[in-house]
This record gives C-alpha cells, sequence and structure tokens, in this order.
C-alpha cells in the first residue's frame, strides 16, 4: 500500500529524470542516421576529388571544379534541412518538459 504513496514521485523521477536522457539518446541516433544517410561525411572527405574519379587529361580541373560546385549544394542543403531537424528536435524536447506543467496548470484552472 505504502509503494501507492511513491507513484508520483516515481512519476516525476521518471519524466524529469529517465525520459529526458533517453529522448537525448534518440536525438543522438537520430541526427547521426540523418547525416548517415544524406552522405555528409563522406561528401566533406571528398570535397576536392573529381567527380566520379575522372583522372583523363584535361578533364581533371573540370572535374574537380564540377564536384566542388555539386557537393557544396548538396552539404548546403543537407544542413539547411538538418538545421529544421534541429528547431522540430528542440519544439519536441521543450513540449516534452512543457506537458505535465501544462496538464496540471489546466486541471487546476478548469
Amino acid at each position: 500500500m505504502s509503494a501507492y504513496l511513491f507513484l508520483p514521485f516515481y512519476i516525476l523521477a521518471f519524466w524529469f529524470g529517465q525520459a529526458p536522457i533517453a529522448l537525448l539518446r534518440y536525438f543522438k541516433a537520430f541526427n547521426r542516421a540523418f547525416f548517415d544517410f544524406f552522405s555528409v561525411p563522406m561528401l566533406l572527405r571528398t570535397f576536392f576529388r573529381p567527380v566520379k574519379n575522372e583522372y583523363r587529361k584535361g578533364l581533371v580541373g573540370f572535374s574537380i571544379g564540377m564536384g566542388i560546385a555539386v557537393k557544396s549544394c548538396i552539404i548546403f542543403t543537407s544542413l539547411v534541412l538538418f538545421i529544421g531537424v534541429l528547431a522540430i528536435e528542440t519544439v519536441l524536447f521543450c513540449g516534452f518538459f512543457a506537458f505535465p506543467i501544462i496538464t496540471v496548470a489546466l486541471l487546476i484552472w478548469n
């Protein structure tokens, strides 16, 4: 019977202690998968290499320039999308903390 008395404390310990850590771990894994999906690390490693490894005489400079242009566009687009993902994650994280507070406020207010 006394375990039921501590139930609100267990819920608070979970909601404000364990769950945010798990949520941050999930966001970290999601961000890593996002970068792997858009190949950002590979694009940065091969930034100054020619497109399709084209090393024929007279095409090396053009291939390197075209590779830099295409990879820059892809990296820029990926970073813009990543900023959007970070914004959504921030809103979700703040909403996660605000949800019990808003719920209790609405119960008291009405």
